[in-house]
C-alpha cells in the first residue's frame, strides 16, 4: 500500500474542509436540534462531485477511487457525523449497488442523476424484525406479468423520505433461502410507495431516517437489479464496501472529537496551568491520537484492496469494527476532558459522542463484525 498522500486526496481534503467550514459547521447544531436533513447542502455536494466520487466520468461521476472517498468522509465526519452519514449512504449503498450490479441501461438512467445530486438515493435491507438476520425478511415481491408487486416495510432507511430513488432488497423466494432475495429499483412517486420519518434519534440527527412502506407497489421487470434471487449476494458485497464508508466516517468523528479536546486542553487552565500539562489529560490525548491513526490505517488498507478489486471482507470488517469503537472512545474521552462543559451542548464533545454511537451499529454491529472476522480467520 502506498502511504504517500496523492495530489487528488490533498485536493479533495482541502475542498471538503473549505465546504464544511462554510456550509456545515455554522449550521450543524441547529440541524441536530431540529433533526433537519439539509437536502440543499447535499445537492451542493453533488455539484462538487462528492455524491459520485468513485463513479466513472462516463456515468457522471468524479472517477476517483476509494482513497479519495475515504478522505472526503473523514473530513465531513470531523465536522458533522450526520451529514457525513448521508454522503456515505448515498455513495456506497444506493449509487454503489446500481453501479456494481446494475445493467448498462440502469447505470445510464440513474447514475448521472445520483452522482450529480439531482436525485438523492436510499437503500433498504433492514426491517423492523430483521436487522442482521436479513434472510428472515417479510417484505415480498410477487411476479405478475411483466411487473413485480411489492408488499411490506423496510426500517431505518437513510433518505427514506427525501430519496428520489431507492434500491430495496425484497424476498422473492422461500424464507431463509439466500437465493430467494432480489434487488429492485423503486422510484419516488410510484403508487403505493410511501415513507414515514423516524424521529428522536440519539445522534446523526442531520441525516434523515425513515420507514419505507410498500402497499401493492408495482415495479417493472426492467427495475430488477441483476438476476432474480441474487439480491442477498449483492447486498453482502455492497456491505463489504459500505463498511469502509462507516470506518472512514468513524475516523472523522473520532478526529473531530480529538481536535476539539486538544484545543480545549491547551486553553483550559486549572491550578495555574493548561490542563494539557497534566499527565492524566496528556495520556488521554496520546491514546486518542494513537487509536485514530491505527483506525485510519486499517481503513486505508481496506480502501486499497477495494481499489485493486481484491477480496477485502476481513479487512473491511477489521476497519469498521475497530474504527467505530475508537470513535465512541474518543467521543467519551472528549466529554471527560471538557468536564462539565463537555456535558453541555455549548461545546462539541457531546455531539461527537452521540454521533459516534451509530458507527458501532449501522452497516453491521460491532458484534456482527466479530462474527465476520472470526469466520474469515477460521476458514
Amino acid at each position: 500500500m502506498d502511504f504517500n498522500v496523492s495530489e487528488n486526496e490533498q485536493m479533495i481534503a482541502q475542498m471538503v474542509r473549505d465546504f464544511a467550514e462554510k456550509e456545515i459547521r455554522p449550521n450543524r447544531y441547529q440541524w441536530d436540534k431540529d433533526e433537519h436533513f439539509p437536502i440543499d447542502v447535499m445537492k451542493k455536494m453533488g455539484e462538487l462531485g462528492l455524491l459520485g466520487i468513485y463513479i466513472p466520468e462516463e456515468y457522471g461521476g468524479s472517477g476517483f477511487g476509494y482513497q479519495e472517498y475515504t478522505t472526503a468522509l473523514i473530513e465531513l465526519g470531523k465536522v458533522c457525523g450526520g451529514v457525513g452519514l448521508s454522503v456515505a449512504a448515498h455513495n456506497s449503498l444506493c449509487t454503489g449497488h446500481i453501479y456494481y450490479h446494475g445493467s448498462e441501461a440502469q447505470k445510464k438512467k440513474y447514475l448521472p442523476k445520483l452522482a450529480s445530486g439531482e436525485w438523492i438515493g436510499a437503500w433498504g435491507l433492514t426491517e423492523a424484525n430483521t436487522g442482521s438476520d436479513a434472510m428472515r425478511m417479510k417484505t415480498t415481491a410477487v411476479k405478475d406479468g411483466n411487473e413485480w408487486v411489492i408488499n411490506g416495510t423496510k426500517n431505518w432507511i437513510t433518505h427514506g423520505l427525501s430519496g428520489d430513488v431507492a434500491v430495496v432488497l425484497i424476498r422473492t423466494g422461500e424464507l431463509l433461502d439466500s437465493k430467494g432475495i432480489t434487488a429492485f429499483i423503486v422510484e419516488k412517486g410510484t403508487p403505493g410507495f410511501s415513507a414515514v420519518k423516524i424521529i428522536d434519534k440519539l445522534g446523526v440527527r442531520a441525516s434523515e431516517t425513515a420507514e419505507l412502506i410498500f402497499e401493492n407497489v408495482r415495479v417493472p421487470e426492467e427495475n430488477v437489479i441483476g438476476e432474480v434471487g441474487k439480491g442477498f449476494m449483492q447486498a453482502m458485497q455492497i456491505l463489504d464496501g459500505g463498511r469502509i464508508s462507516i470506518a472512514a466516517l468513524s475516523c472523522g468523528v473520532a478526529r473531530g472529537a480529538y481536535e476539539a479536546s486538544l484545543q480545549y486542553a491547551k486553553e483550559r487552565e486549572q491550578f495555574g496551568t493548561p490542563i494539557a500539562n497534566f499527565q492524566a489529560i496528556a495520556f488521554k490525548l496520546a491514546d486518542m491520537a494513537t487509536e485514530i491513526d491505527a483506525a485510519e490505517l486499517l481503513t486505508r488498507q481496506a480502501a486499497d484492496l477495494k481499489n485493486r478489486k481484491m477480496p477485502m471482507t476481513k479487512q473491511g470488517a477489521f476497519a469498521k469494527y475497530y474504527a467505530s469503537e475508537v470513535s465512541v472512545r474518543c467521543g467519551n474521552e472528549a466529554v471527560q476532558i471538557m468536564g462539565g462543559y463537555g456535558y453541555t451542548k455549548e461545546y462539541p464533545a457531546e455531539k461527537y459522542l452521540r454521533d459516534s454511537k451509530l458507527m458501532t451499529i449501522g452497516e453491521g454491529t460491532s458484534e456482527i463484525q466479530k462474527v465476520v472476522i472470526s469466520r474469515e480467520i477460521l476458514k
